[in-house]
């Protein structure tokens, strides 16, 4: 008849252990190397750039006279004026 070797309880638990901590080691170094390089910032003409800049200076003013309740409402009657839609909604985190 064959002999089992015997193992502790406490040589069971530890090997689990170091096998659990190993794993989750691997799944965050995986998960920080996979992680989505930065969208590199594209650059705003100089118009959207003024458009956004009076919109800030409006939200400010808007905050100084404690009207601030996030409703503003802007138009722009220019004829050939660039659309700015986009670069506004990616400055005020349109993302969301």
């Amino acid at each position: 008849m064959r002999k089992l070797i015997r193992t502790s309880r406490r040589a069971w638990v530890g090997a689990w252990m170091v096998l659990c901590a190993v794993g989750i080691a691997a799944t965050a170094g995986l998960n920080a190397a996979s992680a989505p390089d930065p969208h590199p910032e594209e650059p705003v003409s100089a118009e959207c750039a003024e458009y956004i800049a009076d919109i800030e200076t409006q939200l400010a003013k808007a905050r100084r006279e404690g009207a601030d309740d996030g409703v503003l409402a802007f138009s722009r009657s220019k004829v050939g004026a660039h659309d700015c839609s986009d670069e506004v909604l990616e400055h005020f985190g349109g993302d969301r």
